[in-house]
């Protein structure tokens, strides 16, 4: 079920999607929220997906649905957060779409610097740096990527960096990621590694983001052993094998 107010003009075109997957986020939704609204248009949507839970998170959402017609809330899947993503960006209609966590903060300029790369030619998903903090967002304690980032399909399977709180795509590469297979190891990856495929990804070595960690985090793979991780590299080849070489990959 999508809660929201109606947009005034159901015919405009939807210029920027920015999907957001919520689990047990009561804690920061609220600022993640009001740091991603004041960089939007009229033309823009946020879509928030909230899988069941035992917080405030929809009540959260859904107020902010009450004051902004841009903002959109569903009831996720419940089938964890490659699914709750796969779910949201089913919905998304806009030309471009930026992937956000419950839980961070944008800086400002980040939607306008991100938009500008993805204008260029052949470029299909764009990637930024941020500022990693602790949960208060009073200390800096360094950049994601600290040693910069390299878009190769290879060296992302051996060790994954594409981060999809940190990225945004052009609608094109969601007619081939969708529907997700169904054992690849996480949503990101997969949509980084196709538009490495099957076009440019470019790279934005500036903070666009601080990145809050804390011990809440549902979003990353945790400290997984090496069978783990082997299996996650052998699947993922796999799916780009089988999946990832289709022009378009037809949804449900």
């Amino acid at each position: 079920m999508v809660f929201g107010i109606e947009k005034a003009d159901n015919n405009m075109a939807v210029r920027v999607s920015v999907v957001m997957a919520v689990y047990n986020g009561e804690k920061y939704l609220a600022e993640q929220i009001s740091s991603i609204v004041p960089q939007m248009e009229a033309a823009d949507e946020l879509l928030i997906s909230v899988d069941p839970c035992g917080d405030r998170s929809k009540e959260i959402a859904l107020g902010f649905a009450a004051r902004d017609a841009r903002v959109r809330v569903m009831d996720g899947p419940g089938k964890g957060v490659i699914r709750n993503f796969e779910f949201a960006l089913k919905h998304a209609a806009g030309r471009f779409v930026f992937l956000s966590d419950q839980d961070d903060v944008w800086l400002e300029g980040k939607m306008a610097a991100m938009l500008d790369e993805l204008a260029r030619e052949g470029v299909l998903a764009v990637v930024h740096n941020a500022s990693v903090t602790d949960e208060t967002l009073q200390n800096v304690l360094g950049r994601f990527f600290e040693r910069g980032f390299h878009p190769g399909i290879v060296c992302n399977i051996i060790r994954n960096r594409y981060i999809g709180c940190c990225m945004a795509i052009k609608r094109e590469l969601l007619d081939i990621a969708l529907p997700f297979p169904d054992d690849i190891p996480m949503h990101d990856q997969w949509l980084g590694l196709l538009a490495a495929r099957h076009g440019k990804v470019t790279y934005i070595d500036r903070p666009l983001m601080l990145y809050r960690r804390h011990a809440g985090t549902v979003t990353g793979r945790g400290k997984a052993g090496m069978l783990t991780r082997l299996k996650w590299r052998l699947c993922i080849a796999k799916d780009l094998l089988l999946y990832g070489g289709r022009q378009t990959h037809g949804r449900d």
